[in-house]
């Protein structure tokens, strides 16, 4: 049985998502204790719930101390059956936050799973759809086929956004005696990451979008001019599209995307009541470059996402920023897989053997 301080470094709910995906995929139990003990609230939200719930559906996992505001966890896998999830948060809870415990099992499953998700698809403290879509699932694309859809956004405090993720596996970690021997082969059979190279800045692409009850003041419009407007000095083509979305609750975003011959790398930032269009707009651009400034050819949110897939098929990334997050989940992830992970001097380059 793996334990697992829950309190460990930033001490929030990265720990328990990354461990149950991790636990579902090698089969490994684990406990962990003080969770979220350096949150207001502490003890597992609805989010984490959902997560769990959904996870025992998917493999008949066995687990106690799953329910709302317990600080503790134990769970114990069962094997992997792919079943449609159909998961309603109930709130604007985050989707893209869940997608962490249930992305990797799923890209490992004996078959297609269906995954439909509704809650917040662009809220605070977790990557936005468009993010997860066009940085976080291309990486996933070497492992699986995953198609995912936005059906409806969901911003704060209603949620209502509808995702439909499609995931057809490559290669399947059930049909080995050993989680290792598992291993072994998907080295073979997949390269491993080596993204430490920005290239050359081809294009800046990006999605700014609102509420239909915002259109009348053009925000995501206003959002998107002001973002190109602080890229121009960068001398390439800057392309970014707007939409206006039916919500349940009002809200905007934009996020952007940095497209290099060798890499991608994004940023973005939500609206916020009494917050100008102008400046969401600006900060997502500000954010971005100084993202490209860094030379590093994986940004820093991406960065805490990569660490899982680096674990498991090897390789380099060259960050901007090693982030709490970033270095909780080396710290889950080494509970389940040993000491595997390398960080240079200077702090940029994180490698797997």
């Amino acid at each position: 049985m793996i334990q697992l301080d829950g309190s460990y470094h930033e001490g929030g709910g990265q720990i328990v998502r990354t461990a149950l995906a991790l636990s579902t995929l090698t089969g490994k139990s684990f406990e962990v204790k003080d969770i979220r003990k350096g949150r207001p609230n502490p003890g597992l939200k609805n989010q984490h719930l959902y997560c769990i719930k959904a996870l025992e559906h998917l493999c008949n996992a066995k687990t106690k101390g799953a329910e709302l505001g317990s600080c503790y966890l134990k769970y114990e896998p069962g094997k992997i059956e792919p079943k449609p999830l159909n998961i309603d948060i109930g709130t604007a809870g985050s989707i893209t936050l869940m997608m962490q415990a249930l992305l990797l099992p799923s890209l490992f499953a004996p078959s297609e799973l269906r995954i439909k998700i509704k809650g917040g698809t662009d809220v605070k403290w977790s990557m936005p759809f468009d993010y997860m879509n066009n940085i976080l699932l291309p990486v996933a694309g070497n492992l699986a086929k995953v198609d995912a859809k936005l059906l409806r956004r969901g911003y704060y405090p209603k949620g209502g956004g509808k995702v439909d993720i499609k995931v057809i596996p490559l290669l399947d970690s059930q049909g080995y005696p050993c989680f290792d021997d598992f291993i072994s082969q998907l080295r073979k059979d997949v390269s491993p990451l080596d993204i430490t190279e920005q290239g050359e800045l081809k294009q800046i692409t990006g999605i700014s979008h609102a509420s239909i009850m915002l259109e009348k003041a053009e925000v995501a419009d206003r959002q998107a001019k002001a973002a190109k407007r602080n890229l121009s000095s960068l001398g390439v083509p800057v392309d970014i599209k707007t939409e206006y979305c039916d919500t349940f609750s009002p809200g905007s975003g934009i996020t952007l995307f940095a497209e290099f011959s060798k890499c991608r790398i994004g940023a973005d930032t939500l609206g916020e009541r009494g917050k100008r269009s102008e400046d969401v707009g600006k900060e997502a651009a500000e954010k971005l470059m100084s993202e490209i400034k860094s030379s590093a050819a994986v940004d820093k949110h991406l960065c805490d996402n990569l660490i899982p897939f680096l674990a498991l098929i090897g390789g380099r990334i060259k960050v901007s920023e090693i982030t709490a997050h970033a270095l909780t989940n080396i710290y889950t992830v080494e509970k389940f897989l040993g000491k595997i992970f390398k960080i240079d001097k200077d702090n940029k380059i994180i490698s797997v053997a």
